[in-house]
């Protein structure tokens, strides 16, 4: 029981509606799953919290078609519901794919590889339309339309109106919509007491916001009154697609891997982390913030995104910690770092106010906050081994950063382009030995299993 819900364009109140509708669910009882169309980090940590279950990306740019089908069904049949929420606009893609695309007069209609209208081809599921009506009232109809008739592929079950501002507001889009013979699923009012706050890289993570409970439950009860559930919940069926298993070679070896999991690193795939467990790898969960030591006996560590700069002077008091990382590192224990882990291994953090933070030192390198935001899929090219990689691999993975290295790696790991382009971006990433892996381009595993086939195996040769 499945659907998508998309916007007419980024901004239109997604997240609010999609959080609404989980949390209306999971308080009646039921059982759902969630997903998020693209490369995100953030939402779906809200996701998890209200469903207490793990968010799933679907990417096609970062996995693949096959995939998104497979990780999709796998999941969506533990449970009851499962709803999708969309990225950006319903039909904006990455501008490059496979796909066969439908005539529109004498051309062909621009590709949406990777947007969520691709993801809702893919898993044959109907799609729930947010519009923000804050400034409309009878174009209301044209938007919906036009979305409605712009790719026959697409089910679009309905429209969710968001921002109404008064009874005769809604009247008038009521009105202006009812040719269309098209369902109006949700009115949500203008909900100035329901916030969610953000900061340069999007919303702020749910483990910084103590108050969350409070707003979850709001919108629980958004949820109950401003849908229209005798509509709805028929909508929330979907036929199963098959299910291509792929077995994984599993280790017989013990393997202890330290994941760095606090307020200052929490970006990481749940995929990711399954699949170093189905390849025999025991999670240990530790905070670089909180911890006055590593964990014991571990063999590997990784280090994901998040949000270092923010809490920089705690992570360089925490000195003990610090030396006891850059000394397992030059031990030669086998280490990922991304994008924000990759700053935490700086010699320091350069934060927006232009303050030094001393780092863990092992990159000879700092990174500095600044004004311009890093943003795109990138298709990177080994330039040498690495922990992850061979020389000559191409993988495809997410830059989302406003941070930049003061100085360059003398051997740079990667020559990056942007993924819709061969045009050479730069150079990018430190492997200085064989045993470390730290770039700013975030990786999903889902398709490329020999990457965490080769860090576990480079962690249980570690003595």
């Amino acid at each position: 029981m499945s659907i998508v819900i998309a916007g007419e364009r980024s901004g239109v109140g997604k997240t609010t509606v999609t959080l609404a509708l989980l949390a209306s669910l999971c308080r009646r009882g039921a059982v759902v799953q969630s997903f998020k169309v693209g490369p995100d980090y953030i939402d779906p940590m809200f996701h998890q919290y209200v469903t207490n279950r793990a968010c799933r990306n679907l990417d096609t740019v970062l996995t693949s078609e096959s995939y998104v089908q497979q990780c999709f069904t796998r999941h969506s049949q533990e449970c009851e519901y499962a709803l999708v929420e969309g990225v950006m606009g319903l039909f904006d893609g990455v501008g490059h794919g496979t796909e066969n695309q439908l005539p529109v007069t004498n051309s062909q209609l621009p590709t949406d590889f990777g947007s969520t209208a691709q993801v809702a081809r893919l898993l044959d599921i109907p799609v729930i339309l947010v519009i923000d009506c804050s400034r409309l009232s009878g174009s209301v109809a044209a938007i919906a339309h036009g979305y409605c008739s712009f790719d026959a592929r697409i089910k679009i079950a309905g429209v969710v109106l968001n921002r109404v501002g008064s009874d005769r507001h809604l009247s008038l889009l009521k009105d202006s919509l009812k040719p269309l013979q098209l369902p109006i699923l949700g009115v949500l009012r203008r909900q100035d007491n329901i916030t969610i706050p953000d900061r340069h890289l999007g919303l702020v993570p749910s483990d910084e916001l103590p108050q969350l409970s409070a707003v979850i439950n709001s919108l629980a009860d958004l949820g109950d009154t401003c849908f229209d559930w005798d509509q709805l919940l028929p909508i929330l069926q979907s036929k199963s697609l098959p299910i291509t298993h792929h077995p994984l070679p599993i280790t017989h070896h013990p393997v202890k891997i330290a994941v760095a999991r606090d307020r200052a690193f929490n970006f990481y795939y749940q995929d990711n982390l399954d699949l170093l467990q189905k390849l025999g790898a025991k999670l240990v969960f530790w905070s670089p913030l909180e911890d006055a030591e590593l964990p014991q006996d571990i063999q590997g560590m990784y280090f994901g995104g998040g949000f270092p700069e923010v809490f920089a002077q705690q992570l360089s008091t925490n000195t003990h910690v610090r030396d006891a990382v850059k000394t397992a590192i030059l031990k030669g224990m086998p280490t990922i770092a991304e994008c924000g882990g990759l700053m935490y291994l700086c010699e320091q953090i350069i934060d927006f106010e232009g303050k030094s933070w001393s780092m863990v030192g092992v990159l000879p390198t700092s990174a500095q906050m600044g004004g311009s935001l890093t943003l795109g899929y990138r298709r990177a090219v080994a330039l040498q081994d690495s922990l992850l990689v061979g020389a000559g691999t191409n993988v495809y993975g997410h830059e989302f950063h406003r941070s930049r290295l003061i100085s360059p790696p003398h051997h740079p790991l990667f020559t990056t382009s942007r993924y819709d382009c061969d045009e050479n971006m730069g150079y990018e990433g430190w492997s200085e030995s064989l045993n470390l892996h730290a770039s700013y381009v975030h990786l999903h595993w889902g398709e490329s299993v020999e990457l965490p086939q080769r860090f576990v195996q480079e962690c249980i040769n570690f003595v």
